[in-house]
């Protein structure tokens, strides 16, 4: 986002916690300033505090990122009252797309295909009634719910009765809110999104899809642009829909719309994120586009820099998320110091990193270190530059996902590229540990 505004010859100002005091970031912004200590909710997540060092450092506006107060329709609305643009959509369209239930019937109205379940937030004893009616499996989902939180897979009654409490304690933990609703269970689905960009000038189009479905603990690892197997056809309906459903809403910024895709190529509206993605630049990878600069250049009322027609899919994009955590034991955050960083390089490769040698990874936030991203020509020479880079990634003092990813460019289903959301728990196990003789 700073390189974004740097090239559109905008000033950038940064804020960093206590913990991010000597993060590489700060050195590329014109000005950072502190804003709190590093627990998220004492320092990124105090909007009073960064408006503040926004109106004082005599910033014109705020650009959320994509965590912590990016969906926050509050702050949104903070901002404009405090004579700020926020780069990104209205606080009204905000709060109809970050509760999952009002999403459901927003979408439903426009036409967008949901998945079957509820519409509505459930007692207990209505989510029991509603399994029932449309049978078992079902996903048990927080109301405003996301990152997996608050999300249970039941497959029985009995199950249920256990699932039930500890989904609205985590929603509660997690949202400051404990309620849920309950939709049918996909089998086998896979996890495709499309990304798409509206100004205020009623212009909105769609910059084709990714797929996301191998994820650990509802949350994404691997992406791909395109999606493996995608069907012109498909990739048309799927594009239209979101597109209808941007101009429905009065959506003005860049956004995605989460979907489910069944066996039967069937889609299902999930949800929406009324952000910038941490996959967004897979996307630019294929296209071309800088999607930092067009939110920018949205926020400040300019019409969108390309139409419809002139988009197109350039080659084959994939993004590996890389985490500090342990693969071989469920994915086990690792905190600690990184003696050792040293990043890939050569043809095709690009690298969105927040630490370097020296960093300490602690336990206050999210444990993605970097987002690895390749492109090729095609998926294979996308999935052999992805093997190359993986193994020239050096990081020494904690764990990483770049194991997970060794693995993943050999094995025979990602090759293939016919798998799901099921992937990880199917074919990713760790590897068993050789017993030694005594």
């Amino acid at each position: 986002m700073i390189r974004a505004c740097r090239e559109l010859g905008v000033a950038s100002v940064a804020v960093y916690s206590e913990a991010d005091a000597t993060a590489p970031y700060q050195r590329l912004a014109d000005q950072a300033f502190p804003c709190g200590p590093a627990p998220a909710r004492e320092s990124y997540l105090d909007g009073e505090q960064i408006l503040q060092i926004a109106v004082d450092c005599g910033a014109e506006a705020v650009h959320p990122g994509y965590g912590f107060l990016s969906e926050n329709a509050g702050f949104a609305d903070a901002c404009v009252e405090a004579g700020l643009v926020f780069i990104g959509p209205s606080g009204d369209v905000m709060r109809q797309m970050g509760d999952k239930v009002l999403s459901r019937q927003t979408m439903q109205a426009a036409g967008m295909p949901i998945v079957p379940g509820a519409t509505e937030r459930l007692d207990d004893e209505a989510v029991a009634a509603r399994c029932e009616e449309i049978g078992y499996p079902v996903m048990v989902k927080a109301s405003s719910g996301g990152g997996g939180k608050g999300l249970r897979l039941v497959k029985s009654a009995d199950e249920l009765a256990k699932a039930l409490p500890r989904a609205r304690s985590e929603s509660q933990s997690a949202f400051g809110d404990d309620g849920l609703y309950v939709e049918k269970w996909i089998e086998s689905p896979r996890h495709i999104e499309i990304q798409v960009l509206a100004d205020a000038h009623g212009n909105a189009i769609h910059a084709f899809e990714r797929e996301c479905s191998i994820q650990r603990r509802h949350q994404k690892v691997v992406e791909e642009a395109p999606a493996p197997h995608m069907t012109e056809e498909l990739r048309t309906r799927m594009g239209e829909a979101a597109v209808t459903a941007t101009l429905a809403l009065g959506y003005q910024s860049v956004g995605t719309f989460e979907f489910l895709v069944d066996t039967d190529d069937r889609f299902y509206f999930l949800e929406m994120n009324t952000r910038i993605q941490v996959e967004h630049a897979i996307t630019e990878a294929i296209t071309g586009l800088d999607l930092v600069k067009e939110m920018i250049r949205i926020a400040a009322g300019e019409p969108l820099s390309i139409r419809q027609q002139d988009l197109a899919i350039h080659g084959h994009s994939i993004e590996a998320r890389i985490y500090a955590e342990n693969p071989d034991k469920g994915f086990l955050p690792s905190p600690g110091t990184i003696g050792c960083w040293r990043e890939p390089g050569g043809p095709g490769i690009r690298v969105d990193a927040g630490v370097e040698a020296g960093s300490q990874v602690t336990i206050h936030y999210d444990p993605m270190l970097a987002k690895l991203v390749v492109w090729g020509r095609d998926r294979e020479e996308a999935i052999a530059r992805l093997a190359r880079a993986v193994d020239e990634f050096e990081v020494e003092g904690i764990h990483t996902s770049l194991a997970f990813h060794r693995r993943l460019v050999q094995h025979p289903v990602f090759l293939q590229g016919r798998y799901d959301t099921g992937f990880i728990g199917a074919h990713m196990k760790p590897p068993k540990k050789e017993r030694t003789k005594k």
